[in-house]
C-alpha cells in the first residue's frame, strides 16, 4: 500500500524559458505549452510549472520560487542568457533535481543530465558553405550575432571556418541579439558605414526581418541578398516563390521545447535513458525542398 502512495505522488517539472519576445520564442512558447497539456494528459502523476521571462533577472526569481515554493523534482530550461542562469542552475541541479538545458548552453560544463539543441556549429557551417556556394569570387558580407551566449559562439566559429580561404570578407559583425528591432539598427549602422555589401548573413529569421527593413529604408535593396535561419514560416514562402533577395534558409526547429519537456518527462514515467545530449541537425532549405519545411498553420 505504502508503495502505491508513492507512485501516486506527483513529480513536478519546472519550465522555465524565455518570453515571446521574437518570433523563434514564440514558436518555442507554444510548443511547449502544448507538450505540457499533452503530458499532463497522458501522466496524471505528473505535474507541470511554467514561467516565461523578459530578462535573465526574472528568469533567476522564476527559478528560485520554483525551488522555494514547489519543490520541484526536474527543472527544463532555455538559460536567456548563459552566465546569469548558470549559479541558479546549478542550486537547483544541488538540490538533487534533474536538470535539462535547451538550447544556450550554460557557462559551465557538466551541470545538466540533459542537453537538448539544435546543431548549432552545423548550424553557422551550413550557413558559411551556401555563402561560399553563391559566392564563388568571394565578396564583402556583414554578419548580425545574436545574444551572447555559446550556442552564438559556437555558430559563429562554425561559419567562419565554412568560409575560411574564400575571399570572403566579414567587413562587420555585431550583436543584432535575435530582436528585428536591433538588428534594424545594426544594419542601419552598416549600411552608412558601408557602401558595397554583397550579402549579409542575419544568422536569425527576426534579424532578417529587421535587415531587410532597413535596406527598404535605404532603397538598397537591389544591392544584396540576406541569409535568416530558423524556418520562419514567411521565409520559407519567400524561398519557395524564388525570392532574389531571400535565397535559402537553415532549420533550427522551435519545437526543440517539446523535445526537451517529453525527454524529461521520460525519466520518470519509464526506464528508457535520457541523460547525455541530444542534438537535431540543421538543414539547408532551397526552393527544391522548401516545401517541405512550410507550416501555414505555424504561430512562427
Amino acid at each position: 500500500m505504502a508503495a502505491g502512495v508513492a507512485m501516486a505522488a506527483d513529480t513536478i517539472i519546472g519550465v522555465s524559458i524565455p518570453a515571446a519576445t521574437h518570433g523563434w520564442a514564440g514558436g518555442m512558447n507554444f510548443h511547449a505549452k502544448e507538450a505540457i497539456d499533452r503530458l499532463e494528459a497522458t501522466y496524471p502523476e505528473l505535474d507541470f510549472v511554467l514561467a516565461t521571462a523578459s530578462d535573465p533577472a526574472k528568469q533567476v526569481n522564476d527559478i528560485e520560487d520554483m525551488m522555494a515554493t514547489r519543490n520541484i523534482d526536474a527543472l527544463v530550461v532555455l538559460p536567456f542568457e548563459s552566465e546569469p542562469l548558470t549559479a541558479p542552475v546549478k542550486r537547483v541541479k544541488d538540490s538533487g533535481a534533474w536538470v535539462t538545458v535547451i538550447d544556450r548552453g550554460l557557462s559551465e560544463e557538466g551541470i545538466e543530465d540533459l542537453y537538448v539543441a539544435g546543431d548549432n556549429p552545423g548550424f553557422g557551417y551550413t550557413s558559411g558553405m551556401f555563402f561560399k556556394e553563391m559566392m564563388p569570387d568571394g565578396g564583402k558580407i556583414v554578419v548580425l550575432r545574436g545574444i551572447p551566449t555559446t550556442i552564438d559562439n559556437e555558430r559563429v566559429e562554425g561559419f567562419q571556418a565554412a568560409i575560411e580561404g574564400s575571399g570572403i570578407e566579414i567587413l562587420g559583425m555585431e550583436h543584432g541579439n535575435w530582436n528585428r528591432d536591433d538588428a534594424f539598427t545594426v544594419m542601419q549602422d552598416f549600411l552608412s558605414k558601408y557602401p558595397e555589401i554583397d550579402a549579409v548573413w542575419a544568422s536569425d529569421d527576426d534579424m532578417a526581418i529587421g535587415v531587410l527593413g532597413a535596406m527598404k529604408e535605404a532603397d538598397r535593396m537591389d544591392e544584396m541578398w540576406v541569409l535568416g535561419g530558423a524556418g520562419m514560416k514567411e521565409m520559407i514562402k519567400r524561398v519557395a516563390d524564388g525570392d532574389a533577395t531571400i535565397k535559402a534558409n537553415v532549420t533550427y526547429p522551435p519545437s526543440m521545447s517539446a523535445t526537451a519537456i517529453e525527454m524529461t518527462a521520460l525519466n520518470f514515467v519509464s526506464n528508457a535513458p535520457v541523460s547525455g545530449k541530444f542534438v537535431i541537425g540543421s538543414v539547408l532549405i532551397t526552393k527544391e525542398n522548401a516545401e517541405k519545411f512550410y507550416y501555414p498553420d505555424s504561430p512562427f
